[in-house]
Protein backbone atom coordinates (compact mmCIF):
# COMPACT_ATOMS: atom_id res chain seq x y z
CA UNK A 1 0.00 0.00 0.00
CA UNK A 2 2.88 2.39 0.67
CA UNK A 3 4.23 1.66 -2.81
CA UNK A 4 0.81 2.40 -4.31
CA UNK A 5 0.71 5.66 -2.34
CA UNK A 6 4.11 6.75 -3.67
CA UNK A 7 3.15 5.73 -7.20
CA UNK A 8 -0.02 7.85 -7.03
CA UNK A 9 1.88 10.76 -5.50
CA UNK A 10 4.52 10.58 -8.26
CA UNK A 11 1.85 10.54 -10.97
CA UNK A 12 0.15 13.60 -9.47
CA UNK A 13 3.44 15.44 -9.12
CA UNK A 14 4.34 14.58 -12.71
CA UNK A 15 1.06 16.11 -13.88
CA UNK A 16 1.55 19.22 -11.76
CA UNK A 17 5.12 19.72 -12.99
CA UNK A 18 4.25 19.35 -16.68
CA UNK A 19 1.11 21.47 -16.42
CA UNK A 20 2.96 24.24 -14.60
CA UNK A 21 5.78 24.27 -17.16
CA UNK A 22 3.63 24.01 -20.30
CA UNK A 23 0.10 25.13 -19.29
CA UNK A 24 -1.07 22.19 -21.42
CA UNK A 25 -3.63 20.54 -19.14
CA UNK A 26 -4.75 17.61 -21.29
CA UNK A 27 -1.32 16.69 -22.63
CA UNK A 28 0.13 16.76 -19.11
CA UNK A 29 -2.81 14.64 -17.94
CA UNK A 30 -2.13 12.05 -20.64
CA UNK A 31 1.56 11.73 -19.69
CA UNK A 32 0.63 11.28 -16.01
CA UNK A 33 -2.11 8.76 -16.87
CA UNK A 34 0.23 6.70 -19.07
CA UNK A 35 2.80 6.72 -16.27
CA UNK A 36 0.19 5.69 -13.70
CA UNK A 37 -1.46 2.90 -15.70
CA UNK A 38 1.17 1.32 -17.94
CA UNK A 39 1.71 -2.44 -17.34
CA UNK A 40 5.51 -2.07 -17.44
CA UNK A 41 5.24 -0.18 -14.16
CA UNK A 42 3.48 -2.98 -12.28
CA UNK A 43 6.79 -4.53 -11.23
CA UNK A 44 8.01 -1.37 -9.49
CA UNK A 45 4.78 -1.01 -7.51
CA UNK A 46 3.74 -4.63 -6.85
CA UNK A 47 7.17 -5.92 -5.80
CA UNK A 48 7.68 -4.80 -2.21
CA UNK A 49 11.47 -5.02 -2.53
CA UNK A 50 11.25 -2.34 -5.24
CA UNK A 51 9.86 0.24 -2.83
CA UNK A 52 13.15 2.06 -3.40
CA UNK A 53 12.02 2.53 -7.00
CA UNK A 54 8.75 4.29 -6.18
CA UNK A 55 10.31 6.18 -3.26
CA UNK A 56 13.20 7.52 -5.33
CA UNK A 57 10.82 8.45 -8.17
CA UNK A 58 8.67 10.39 -5.74
CA UNK A 59 11.74 12.45 -4.82
CA UNK A 60 12.59 12.70 -8.53
CA UNK A 61 9.20 14.34 -9.14
CA UNK A 62 9.54 16.45 -6.02
CA UNK A 63 12.91 17.68 -7.28
CA UNK A 64 11.32 18.63 -10.62
CA UNK A 65 8.52 20.48 -8.83
CA UNK A 66 10.87 22.44 -6.58
CA UNK A 67 13.14 23.14 -9.57
CA UNK A 68 10.27 24.63 -11.58
CA UNK A 69 9.37 26.81 -8.60
CA UNK A 70 13.01 27.87 -8.35
CA UNK A 71 13.20 28.84 -12.02
CA UNK A 72 10.10 30.99 -11.63
CA UNK A 73 11.70 32.99 -8.85
CA UNK A 74 15.37 32.07 -8.32
CA UNK A 75 16.69 32.33 -4.79
CA UNK A 76 19.23 30.62 -2.56
CA UNK A 77 16.66 29.05 -0.23
CA UNK A 78 14.64 27.65 -3.12
CA UNK A 79 17.84 26.31 -4.68
CA UNK A 80 18.74 24.50 -1.46
CA UNK A 81 15.27 22.88 -1.39
CA UNK A 82 15.83 21.55 -4.94
CA UNK A 83 19.26 20.21 -4.00
CA UNK A 84 17.94 18.62 -0.80
CA UNK A 85 15.09 16.88 -2.68
CA UNK A 86 17.65 15.51 -5.14
CA UNK A 87 19.83 14.32 -2.25
CA UNK A 88 16.88 12.47 -0.67
CA UNK A 89 16.19 10.78 -3.99
CA UNK A 90 19.80 9.63 -4.27
CA UNK A 91 19.59 8.21 -0.74
CA UNK A 92 16.57 6.18 -1.89
CA UNK A 93 18.15 4.86 -5.08
CA UNK A 94 21.14 5.90 -7.16
CA UNK A 95 18.99 5.85 -10.33
CA UNK A 96 18.64 9.63 -9.84
CA UNK A 97 22.21 10.22 -11.01
CA UNK A 98 20.78 11.13 -14.43
CA UNK A 99 18.39 13.78 -13.04
CA UNK A 100 20.83 16.73 -13.49
CA UNK A 101 20.85 15.97 -17.23
CA UNK A 102 17.05 15.98 -17.24
CA UNK A 103 17.07 19.39 -15.57
CA UNK A 104 19.22 20.68 -18.42
CA UNK A 105 16.76 19.22 -20.93
CA UNK A 106 13.87 20.98 -19.19
CA UNK A 107 15.85 24.21 -19.31
CA UNK A 108 15.76 23.85 -23.10
CA UNK A 109 12.09 22.87 -23.24
CA UNK A 110 9.58 23.72 -21.90
CA UNK A 111 11.23 26.20 -19.51
CA UNK A 112 13.10 27.83 -22.42
CA UNK A 113 15.91 29.11 -20.24
CA UNK A 114 18.34 28.82 -23.18
CA UNK A 115 17.35 32.25 -24.43
CA UNK A 116 20.19 34.77 -24.83
CA UNK A 117 18.67 37.47 -27.01
CA UNK A 118 17.52 40.60 -25.11
CA UNK A 119 13.88 41.04 -26.14
CA UNK A 120 14.09 44.82 -26.59
CA UNK A 121 17.09 44.96 -28.95
CA UNK A 122 16.71 45.04 -32.78
CA UNK A 123 17.20 41.59 -34.27
CA UNK A 124 20.24 42.23 -36.48
CA UNK A 125 21.93 45.15 -34.74
CA UNK A 126 25.57 45.22 -33.62
CA UNK A 127 24.32 45.99 -30.13
CA UNK A 128 22.21 42.86 -30.24
CA UNK A 129 25.17 40.67 -31.23
CA UNK A 130 27.35 42.13 -28.48
CA UNK A 131 24.69 41.66 -25.82
CA UNK A 132 23.98 38.16 -27.11
CA UNK A 133 27.65 37.17 -26.68
CA UNK A 134 27.67 38.62 -23.17
CA UNK A 135 24.40 36.84 -22.47
CA UNK A 136 25.88 33.52 -23.59
CA UNK A 137 28.92 33.94 -21.36
CA UNK A 138 26.76 34.91 -18.40
CA UNK A 139 24.37 32.04 -19.14
CA UNK A 140 27.19 29.48 -19.35
CA UNK A 141 28.68 30.68 -16.07
CA UNK A 142 25.37 30.78 -14.24
CA UNK A 143 24.14 27.43 -15.48
CA UNK A 144 27.51 25.82 -14.94
CA UNK A 145 27.61 26.95 -11.33
CA UNK A 146 23.94 26.11 -10.85
CA UNK A 147 24.29 22.49 -11.94
CA UNK A 148 27.76 21.72 -10.50
CA UNK A 149 26.46 20.60 -7.04
CA UNK A 150 23.95 18.27 -8.73
CA UNK A 151 26.56 16.62 -10.94
CA UNK A 152 28.96 16.42 -7.97
CA UNK A 153 26.36 14.58 -5.86
CA UNK A 154 25.54 12.30 -8.79
CA UNK A 155 29.24 11.43 -9.24
CA UNK A 156 29.68 10.65 -5.53
CA UNK A 157 26.63 8.39 -5.40
CA UNK A 158 27.60 6.65 -8.65
CA UNK A 159 30.98 5.82 -7.17
CA UNK A 160 29.52 4.66 -3.84
CA UNK A 161 26.92 2.50 -5.57
CA UNK A 162 29.58 0.85 -7.73
CA UNK A 163 31.68 0.10 -4.64
CA UNK A 164 28.67 -1.31 -2.79
CA UNK A 165 27.63 -3.56 -5.68
CA UNK A 166 31.22 -4.70 -6.18
CA UNK A 167 31.54 -5.39 -2.46
CA UNK A 168 28.70 -7.92 -2.50
CA UNK A 169 29.89 -9.48 -5.76
CA UNK A 170 26.95 -8.20 -7.82
CA UNK A 171 29.12 -6.54 -10.49
CA UNK A 172 29.88 -9.21 -13.08
CA UNK A 173 33.41 -9.41 -14.54
CA UNK A 174 34.16 -9.15 -18.25
CA UNK A 175 34.80 -12.91 -18.34
CA UNK A 176 31.07 -13.40 -17.74
CA UNK A 177 29.80 -10.73 -20.12
CA UNK A 178 32.39 -9.28 -22.56
CA UNK A 179 32.02 -5.74 -23.90
CA UNK A 180 30.56 -6.92 -27.20
CA UNK A 181 27.75 -8.74 -25.35
CA UNK A 182 27.07 -5.76 -23.06
CA UNK A 183 26.92 -3.20 -25.85
CA UNK A 184 24.82 -5.48 -28.05
CA UNK A 185 22.35 -6.17 -25.26
CA UNK A 186 22.12 -2.44 -24.43
CA UNK A 187 21.30 -1.47 -28.03
CA UNK A 188 18.70 -4.21 -28.45
CA UNK A 189 17.18 -3.42 -25.02
CA UNK A 190 16.60 0.22 -26.02
CA UNK A 191 14.46 -0.95 -28.93
CA UNK A 192 12.82 -3.76 -26.93
CA UNK A 193 11.62 -1.34 -24.26
CA UNK A 194 10.00 0.82 -26.94
CA UNK A 195 8.31 -2.28 -28.34
CA UNK A 196 7.05 -3.29 -24.90
CA UNK A 197 5.75 0.23 -24.31
CA UNK A 198 3.61 -0.08 -27.43
CA UNK A 199 2.77 -3.77 -27.00
CA UNK A 200 3.34 -4.79 -23.34
CA UNK A 201 3.36 -8.55 -23.86
CA UNK A 202 4.84 -10.85 -22.74
CA UNK A 203 6.17 -9.43 -19.47
CA UNK A 204 8.33 -11.34 -16.99
CA UNK A 205 9.93 -10.74 -13.62
CA UNK A 206 13.35 -11.79 -14.93
CA UNK A 207 14.77 -11.74 -18.44
CA UNK A 208 18.03 -13.75 -18.58
CA UNK A 209 21.00 -12.04 -20.19
CA UNK A 210 21.10 -13.29 -23.80
CA UNK A 211 24.90 -13.22 -24.02
CA UNK A 212 26.24 -12.62 -27.52
CA UNK A 213 23.29 -11.60 -29.68
CA UNK A 214 23.22 -12.17 -33.47
CA UNK A 215 25.05 -9.38 -35.28
CA UNK A 216 22.00 -8.53 -37.40
CA UNK A 217 19.98 -7.76 -34.26
CA UNK A 218 22.67 -5.54 -32.77
CA UNK A 219 23.35 -3.75 -36.07
CA UNK A 220 19.63 -3.31 -36.73
CA UNK A 221 18.98 -1.89 -33.25
CA UNK A 222 21.95 0.46 -33.51
CA UNK A 223 20.93 1.69 -36.98
CA UNK A 224 17.34 2.25 -35.85
CA UNK A 225 18.48 4.26 -32.81
CA UNK A 226 20.74 6.40 -35.02
CA UNK A 227 17.94 7.04 -37.54
CA UNK A 228 15.46 7.98 -34.82
CA UNK A 229 18.02 10.26 -33.19
CA UNK A 230 18.76 12.02 -36.50
CA UNK A 231 15.05 12.56 -37.19
CA UNK A 232 14.50 13.91 -33.68
CA UNK A 233 17.42 16.35 -33.93
CA UNK A 234 16.22 17.57 -37.33
CA UNK A 235 12.77 18.25 -35.91
CA UNK A 236 14.09 19.84 -32.71
CA UNK A 237 13.74 23.46 -33.86
CA UNK A 238 10.07 23.10 -34.72
CA UNK A 239 9.19 20.39 -32.15
CA UNK A 240 11.60 20.79 -29.20
CA UNK A 241 9.64 18.33 -27.06
CA UNK A 242 10.78 15.49 -29.35
CA UNK A 243 14.47 15.92 -28.58
CA UNK A 244 13.75 16.42 -24.87
CA UNK A 245 11.60 13.30 -24.66
CA UNK A 246 14.04 11.21 -26.72
CA UNK A 247 17.11 12.26 -24.73
CA UNK A 248 15.16 11.78 -21.48
CA UNK A 249 14.50 8.18 -22.56
CA UNK A 250 18.03 7.43 -23.78
CA UNK A 251 19.81 9.17 -20.91
CA UNK A 252 17.84 7.87 -17.93
CA UNK A 253 18.28 4.28 -19.13
CA UNK A 254 22.08 4.53 -19.25
CA UNK A 255 22.71 3.37 -15.62
CA UNK A 256 20.73 0.16 -16.23
CA UNK A 257 21.75 -0.75 -19.78
CA UNK A 258 24.20 -3.36 -18.46
CA UNK A 259 27.40 -1.63 -19.53
CA UNK A 260 28.25 -2.10 -15.86
CA UNK A 261 26.58 -5.48 -15.50
CA UNK A 262 24.95 -6.11 -12.12
CA UNK A 263 23.32 -9.51 -11.72
CA UNK A 264 22.39 -11.87 -14.53
CA UNK A 265 19.49 -9.95 -16.08
CA UNK A 266 19.40 -8.76 -19.67
CA UNK A 267 16.68 -6.18 -19.09
CA UNK A 268 13.91 -5.53 -16.54
CA UNK A 269 10.46 -3.92 -16.62
CA UNK A 270 11.25 -1.84 -13.53
CA UNK A 271 14.08 -0.10 -15.38
CA UNK A 272 11.50 1.72 -17.52
CA UNK A 273 9.72 3.35 -14.57
CA UNK A 274 11.22 6.82 -15.16
CA UNK A 275 12.67 6.54 -18.72
CA UNK A 276 9.30 5.92 -20.39
CA UNK A 277 8.12 9.37 -19.27
CA UNK A 278 10.27 10.81 -22.06
CA UNK A 279 8.48 8.69 -24.68
CA UNK A 280 5.10 9.51 -23.14
CA UNK A 281 5.90 13.21 -23.55
CA UNK A 282 6.76 12.67 -27.21
CA UNK A 283 3.41 10.93 -27.73
CA UNK A 284 1.31 13.41 -25.73
CA UNK A 285 2.70 16.46 -27.56
CA UNK A 286 3.50 14.86 -30.91
CA UNK A 287 0.23 13.12 -31.79
CA UNK A 288 -1.95 16.27 -31.44
CA UNK A 289 0.54 18.16 -33.65
CA UNK A 290 0.28 15.45 -36.32
CA UNK A 291 -3.47 16.01 -36.58
CA UNK A 292 -2.86 19.78 -36.72
CA UNK A 293 -5.98 21.74 -37.62
CA UNK A 294 -8.08 18.73 -38.61
CA UNK A 295 -11.76 19.34 -38.08
CA UNK A 296 -12.47 16.37 -35.82
CA UNK A 297 -9.11 16.53 -34.06
CA UNK A 298 -10.39 16.92 -30.49
CA UNK A 299 -12.98 14.15 -30.75
CA UNK A 300 -10.54 11.68 -32.32
CA UNK A 301 -7.82 12.47 -29.80
CA UNK A 302 -10.17 12.18 -26.82
CA UNK A 303 -11.64 8.86 -28.01
CA UNK A 304 -8.20 7.45 -28.89
CA UNK A 305 -6.72 8.46 -25.51
CA UNK A 306 -9.67 6.95 -23.67
CA UNK A 307 -9.38 3.71 -25.64
CA UNK A 308 -5.61 3.41 -25.09
CA UNK A 309 -5.90 4.08 -21.35
CA UNK A 310 -8.77 1.58 -21.04
CA UNK A 311 -6.69 -1.12 -22.75
CA UNK A 312 -3.73 -0.34 -20.50
CA UNK A 313 -5.96 -0.66 -17.43
CA UNK A 314 -7.11 -4.12 -18.51
CA UNK A 315 -3.58 -5.33 -19.28
CA UNK A 316 -2.23 -3.83 -16.05
CA UNK A 317 -4.95 -5.55 -14.03
CA UNK A 318 -4.02 -8.85 -15.66
CA UNK A 319 -0.33 -8.24 -14.91
CA UNK A 320 -1.09 -7.48 -11.26
CA UNK A 321 -2.72 -10.91 -10.88
CA UNK A 322 0.57 -12.51 -11.93
CA UNK A 323 2.16 -10.92 -8.85
CA UNK A 324 -0.35 -12.63 -6.54
CA UNK A 325 2.26 -15.00 -5.16
CA UNK A 326 5.71 -16.34 -5.98
CA UNK A 327 4.54 -19.59 -7.59
CA UNK A 328 2.15 -17.76 -9.92
CA UNK A 329 4.77 -15.16 -10.83
CA UNK A 330 7.61 -17.60 -11.49
CA UNK A 331 5.40 -20.09 -13.36
CA UNK A 332 4.27 -17.33 -15.72
CA UNK A 333 7.85 -16.18 -16.22
CA UNK A 334 8.95 -19.68 -17.25
CA UNK A 335 6.12 -19.73 -19.82
CA UNK A 336 7.34 -16.57 -21.56
CA UNK A 337 11.14 -16.97 -21.26
CA UNK A 338 13.63 -19.71 -22.14
CA UNK A 339 16.77 -20.92 -20.40
CA UNK A 340 15.72 -19.12 -17.24
CA UNK A 341 17.72 -21.11 -14.68
CA UNK A 342 17.37 -18.41 -11.98
CA UNK A 343 13.56 -18.55 -12.11
CA UNK A 344 13.60 -22.37 -12.11
CA UNK A 345 15.62 -22.17 -8.91
CA UNK A 346 13.33 -19.50 -7.42
CA UNK A 347 10.21 -21.46 -8.29
CA UNK A 348 11.77 -24.49 -6.63
CA UNK A 349 12.30 -22.42 -3.48
CA UNK A 350 8.70 -21.19 -3.53
CA UNK A 351 7.38 -24.74 -3.94
CA UNK A 352 9.65 -25.98 -1.15
CA UNK A 353 8.18 -23.32 1.15
CA UNK A 354 4.77 -24.85 0.40
CA UNK A 355 6.07 -28.30 1.34
CA UNK A 356 6.10 -29.49 -2.31
CA UNK A 357 9.59 -30.92 -2.13
CA UNK A 358 9.34 -33.30 -5.09
CA UNK A 359 8.12 -30.51 -7.43
CA UNK A 360 10.84 -28.22 -6.12
CA UNK A 361 13.54 -30.78 -6.94
CA UNK A 362 12.33 -30.94 -10.55
CA UNK A 363 13.01 -27.22 -10.96
CA UNK A 364 16.36 -27.33 -9.15
CA UNK A 365 17.41 -30.15 -11.48
CA UNK A 366 16.25 -28.18 -14.52
CA UNK A 367 18.20 -25.13 -13.36
CA UNK A 368 21.33 -27.30 -13.13
CA UNK A 369 20.67 -28.78 -16.55
CA UNK A 370 20.67 -25.26 -18.01
CA UNK A 371 23.63 -24.08 -15.93
CA UNK A 372 25.57 -26.92 -14.27
CA UNK A 373 27.69 -24.51 -12.18
CA UNK A 374 24.73 -22.64 -10.69
CA UNK A 375 25.76 -22.64 -7.05
CA UNK A 376 22.37 -21.72 -5.52
CA UNK A 377 20.62 -24.61 -7.29
CA UNK A 378 23.22 -27.07 -5.96
CA UNK A 379 22.69 -25.70 -2.47
CA UNK A 380 18.88 -25.85 -2.69
CA UNK A 381 18.86 -29.34 -4.19
CA UNK A 382 21.15 -30.41 -1.36
CA UNK A 383 18.61 -29.05 1.14
CA UNK A 384 15.76 -30.91 -0.55
CA UNK A 385 17.70 -34.20 -0.49
CA UNK A 386 18.71 -33.64 3.13
CA UNK A 387 15.05 -33.25 4.15
CA UNK A 388 14.30 -36.53 2.38
CA UNK A 389 16.95 -38.23 4.48
CA UNK A 390 19.30 -38.69 1.51
CA UNK A 391 22.27 -37.34 3.42
CA UNK A 392 25.03 -38.63 1.16
CA UNK A 393 23.43 -37.20 -1.99
CA UNK A 394 22.81 -33.90 -0.20
CA UNK A 395 26.46 -33.73 0.82
CA UNK A 396 27.51 -34.19 -2.80
CA UNK A 397 25.59 -31.06 -3.80
CA UNK A 398 26.84 -29.06 -0.79
CA UNK A 399 30.40 -29.99 -1.71
CA UNK A 400 29.78 -29.02 -5.33
CA UNK A 401 28.38 -25.65 -4.19
CA UNK A 402 31.53 -25.12 -2.10
CA UNK A 403 33.74 -26.11 -5.01
CA UNK A 404 32.11 -23.37 -7.10
CA UNK A 405 32.05 -20.86 -4.23
CA UNK A 406 34.23 -21.76 -1.21
CA UNK A 407 32.91 -18.70 0.67
CA UNK A 408 29.28 -19.88 0.80
CA UNK A 409 28.43 -19.80 4.54
CA UNK A 410 25.01 -21.46 4.19
CA UNK A 411 26.53 -24.40 2.31
CA UNK A 412 29.21 -24.81 5.00
CA UNK A 413 26.52 -24.71 7.69
CA UNK A 414 24.27 -27.28 6.05
CA UNK A 415 27.18 -29.54 5.16
CA UNK A 416 28.01 -29.39 8.88
CA UNK A 417 24.45 -30.52 9.64
CA UNK A 418 24.79 -33.44 7.24
CA UNK A 419 28.12 -34.49 8.76
CA UNK A 420 26.69 -34.21 12.26
CA UNK A 421 23.81 -36.46 11.23
CA UNK A 422 26.40 -39.05 10.17
CA UNK A 423 28.14 -38.75 13.53
CA UNK A 424 31.17 -36.91 12.12
CA UNK A 425 31.17 -34.29 14.86
CA UNK A 426 34.65 -32.86 14.41
CA UNK A 427 34.19 -32.44 10.66
CA UNK A 428 30.85 -30.74 11.34
CA UNK A 429 32.54 -28.30 13.75
CA UNK A 430 35.09 -27.43 11.06
CA UNK A 431 32.32 -26.39 8.66
CA UNK A 432 30.30 -24.47 11.29
CA UNK A 433 33.47 -22.61 12.22
CA UNK A 434 34.21 -21.84 8.57
CA UNK A 435 30.67 -20.54 8.08
CA UNK A 436 31.18 -18.17 11.02
CA UNK A 437 34.56 -17.07 9.70
CA UNK A 438 32.89 -16.01 6.46
CA UNK A 439 29.84 -14.53 8.17
CA UNK A 440 30.28 -13.86 11.91
CA UNK A 441 26.63 -12.77 12.13
CA UNK A 442 25.24 -16.09 10.89
CA UNK A 443 22.80 -16.90 13.71
CA UNK A 444 22.03 -20.42 12.41
CA UNK A 445 25.70 -21.43 12.43
CA UNK A 446 26.12 -20.15 16.00
CA UNK A 447 23.08 -22.17 17.03
CA UNK A 448 24.28 -25.36 15.32
CA UNK A 449 27.81 -25.06 16.69
CA UNK A 450 26.33 -24.44 20.14
CA UNK A 451 24.29 -27.64 19.91
CA UNK A 452 27.34 -29.71 18.93
CA UNK A 453 29.39 -28.25 21.79
CA UNK A 454 26.49 -28.85 24.16
CA UNK A 455 26.40 -32.53 23.21
CA UNK A 456 30.15 -32.72 23.82
CA UNK A 457 29.58 -31.38 27.33
CA UNK A 458 31.20 -28.01 26.61
CA UNK A 459 28.36 -26.08 28.23
CA UNK A 460 30.12 -22.74 28.61
CA UNK A 461 31.19 -22.60 24.97
CA UNK A 462 27.71 -23.69 23.88
CA UNK A 463 26.07 -20.95 25.95
CA UNK A 464 28.39 -18.41 24.32
CA UNK A 465 27.21 -19.38 20.84
CA UNK A 466 23.54 -19.50 21.83
CA UNK A 467 23.88 -15.97 23.24
CA UNK A 468 25.51 -14.74 20.02
CA UNK A 469 22.70 -16.29 17.97
CA UNK A 470 20.11 -14.49 20.11
CA UNK A 471 22.03 -11.24 19.97
CA UNK A 472 21.73 -11.42 16.17
CA UNK A 473 18.13 -12.66 16.22
CA UNK A 474 16.29 -12.23 19.56
CA UNK A 475 13.27 -14.17 18.20
CA UNK A 476 15.30 -17.29 17.39
CA UNK A 477 13.07 -19.64 19.39
CA UNK A 478 15.20 -22.80 19.00
CA UNK A 479 18.33 -20.98 20.21
CA UNK A 480 16.44 -19.64 23.23
CA UNK A 481 15.19 -23.15 24.01
CA UNK A 482 18.73 -24.57 23.83
CA UNK A 483 20.08 -21.73 25.96
CA UNK A 484 17.44 -22.45 28.61
CA UNK A 485 18.40 -26.14 28.64
CA UNK A 486 22.11 -25.26 28.88
CA UNK A 487 21.44 -22.88 31.79
CA UNK A 488 19.49 -25.64 33.55
CA UNK A 489 22.35 -28.14 33.11
CA UNK A 490 24.77 -25.59 34.50
CA UNK A 491 22.53 -25.19 37.56
CA UNK A 492 21.26 -21.67 36.72
CA UNK A 493 17.56 -22.31 37.22
CA UNK A 494 16.66 -18.63 37.45
CA UNK A 495 18.32 -17.85 34.11
CA UNK A 496 16.59 -20.87 32.55
CA UNK A 497 13.26 -19.57 33.91
CA UNK A 498 13.91 -16.17 32.30
CA UNK A 499 14.43 -17.86 28.94
CA UNK A 500 11.20 -19.79 29.47
CA UNK A 501 9.25 -16.57 30.11
CA UNK A 502 10.60 -14.96 26.94
CA UNK A 503 10.06 -18.13 24.90
CA UNK A 504 6.44 -18.36 26.03
CA UNK A 505 5.74 -15.14 24.06
CA UNK A 506 7.62 -16.32 20.96
CA UNK A 507 6.76 -20.02 20.73
CA UNK A 508 4.43 -21.50 23.39
CA UNK A 509 5.06 -25.08 22.24
CA UNK A 510 8.83 -24.81 22.70
CA UNK A 511 8.21 -23.01 26.00
CA UNK A 512 6.24 -26.00 27.25
CA UNK A 513 9.01 -28.34 26.09
CA UNK A 514 11.58 -26.20 27.93
CA UNK A 515 9.43 -26.25 31.05
CA UNK A 516 9.57 -30.05 31.07
CA UNK A 517 13.33 -30.02 30.48
CA UNK A 518 14.05 -27.72 33.40
CA UNK A 519 11.68 -29.50 35.72
CA UNK A 520 8.44 -27.50 35.43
Amino acid sequence: MTSVFFHIASALLLFLVLERMTRAFWRSSLVAALFALHPLHVESVAWVAERKDVLSTFFWMLTLWTYVRYTERPGFNRYLIVLFSFFLGLLSKAMLVTLPCVLLLLDYWPLQRFSFRPPTSPRNSTNDQSMNRKGQRWFAYRFGMEKVPFFALAAVFSFLTFLAEQGVGAVKPLEWFPWEARIGNALVSYISYIGRMVWPHPLAVFYPHPGMLPMWQVAGAGLLLICLSVLVVQAARKYPYLVVGWLWYLGTLVPVTGLVQVGGYGMADRFTYVPLIGLFMMVAWGVPDVFGGWRYRKVVLAVSAGLVLSILMVVTRSQIHRWHDSVTLFTHTLKVTTGNYIIHNNLGGALADQGKNEEAMVHYTEALRIKPNYVDAHYNLGNALFHQGKTQEAMAHYNEALRINPNYPEAHNNLGNALFRQGKTQEAIVHYTEALRIDPNFAGAHYNLGNVLHKQGKIEEAIGHFKKALLINPDFAEARFSLGVAYSKRGNGELALEEYKILRKINPDLANALSKKIGG
